[in-house]
């Protein structure tokens, strides 16, 4: 009786013990299957530790090449050959023989004078040539018969001496003649108004029935050669002189075989196909400005360019033969200097001042600060998170244009299913 007592006494012990036991092997178990279970925002096989991937970042490669330096400078079209037509006969202007705005050739009629003035005129003054040139012929057939009487003593030398100076006034009454009957035909030729030189013709600036050329020459209308046309634009004076000191210095080399190459940027942004060619440079710097004028020549075939417009002149006067090309969105520009953000082999990334030039088809010329083969961060600088290391991977136009349209970290387009165990959850959704 007693050892059963002591037997019921023991049971609640035991059981006690056997219930600690039990719990501690749930733990252990829980605790491994924690262990096995992937970390928030890692992968399976990931960094040690659950450390989410180093984040991918968009890097151009450093490739020095032979880079045009070139300034964008204000300009204006101006039509190569401008002539004013103007009245040189007085009249009533009676046709207008040209549509406006419409090209016309040199000599072409544009306007016709009332002629019958000078048609009388010239009438006038061929009467006057044919009395003249009859004068001559009798002055000089008496000056032929008292040749042969003077020779004979038939007459004085005083005769035949006035005889021959008639001769040779009526020769003089000719030639004025002559001249009278050729300004004549001029002013009658006046009358018919034909335009100097080839090109474009504006608006008429007079109209049928207007009297003009009355006291001066009126004017009436404009002819101007548009192609080619001239540019007219201005550079500093201190930009001519340190391109100038660099080409001698060896850093950079002249541009093109004549010194300069020009292109037109017209109002929109567009840069002009055809390229121009730099005729000169002047020699008188603007005392006010600073400025040196010059002057391109470009083609306009098509009557694209007109004169007045206003543009930009892109001009190219040396070349960096180890220039490095950047995207904007590369550089940072700031009151201190401009910088880039260069990934390290490592991973790291950290800020290096460079040295700008020109902006070249919406890139920045760098001139100095990088060396070949160095990664420039252009995209994906919202990733940076302190000293983390990155995942450099090749940027593109192309591939930066379809990851700012795809959709944001997390999201999911619609109709697709949620990531699996095998699909490694993106930073975003996991946190």
């Amino acid at each position: 009786m007693a050892r059963w007592n002591t037997l019921l006494a023991k049971r609640p012990a035991q059981r006690v013990g056997q219930a600690l036991a039990l719990g501690l092997t749930l733990s252990l178990l829980a605790l491994a299957g924690c262990g096995q279970k992937p970390a928030a925002g890692g992968a399976p096989g990931g960094p040690p530790g659950g450390a989410p991937p180093p984040a991918q970042v968009g890097v151009v490669t450093v490739a020095p090449r032979e880079v045009g330096l070139a300034t964008e400078l204000p300009g204006r079209l101006e039509a190569s050959r401008v002539a004013q037509v103007r009245a040189r006969a007085a009249g009533i202007l009676l046709q207008r023989l040209f549509k406006e705005g419409s090209d016309v050739k040199a000599g072409q009629p544009l306007f016709k004078i009332d002629s019958a003035p000078y048609l009388a005129s010239a009438a006038s003054a061929r009467a006057v040539q044919a009395r003249a040139e009859a004068n001559l012929t009798q002055a000089g057939a008496q000056a032929e018969r008292y040749k042969p009487l003077v020779e004979a003593n038939a007459i004085s030398k005083q005769e035949y001496l006035v005889a021959v100076a008639a001769q040779k006034t009526a020769e003089a009454d000719v030639a004025s003649a002559r001249a009278s009957v050729q300004t004549a035909q001029i002013n009658l030729s006046y009358a018919s108004v034909t335009s100097p030189i080839s090109g474009r013709i504006g608006r008429a600036l007079v109209t049928e029935g207007a009297l003009v050329g009355q006291g001066e020459a009126t004017q009436l209308a404009v002819v101007q050669q548009i192609n080619p046309m001239y540019v007219n634009f201005t550079q500093s004076t201190t930009e001519v002189l340190r391109l100038r000191k660099a080409v001698e210095g060896g850093q950079f080399k002249r541009a093109g075989g004549d010194g300069a190459s020009v292109r037109v940027v017209l109002e929109d942004g567009s840069v002009y196909p055809l390229a121009a060619k730099l005729l000169f440079t002047d020699l008188t710097v603007d005392p006010s400005s600073g400025q040196i004028t010059l002057r391109a020549e470009v083609p306009n075939p098509n009557g694209l360019l007109l004169p007045g417009m206003y543009v930009r002149v892109r001009l190219e006067q040396a070349q960096a033969d180890a220039g490095i090309v950047l995207p904007q969105q590369a550089v940072t520009r700031g009151s201190t200097g401009d910088t880039v953000m260069v990934v390290a082999p490592d991973g790291k990334v950290a800020p290096r001042p460079v040295k700008l030039g020109s902006s070249l088809d919406g890139q920045w010329v760098v001139l100095d600060g990088l060396k070949a083969g160095e990664q420039v961060m252009v995209d994906g600088f919202q990733k940076l998170r302190g000293n983390a290391p990155v995942q450099a991977v090749p940027w593109s136009v192309a591939g930066s244009a379809a990851s700012s349209s795809a959709p944001a970290s997390g999201a999911r387009p619609a109709g697709a299913s949620a990531p699996t165990a095998a699909q490694p959850t993106s930073a975003a959704s996991a946190h």
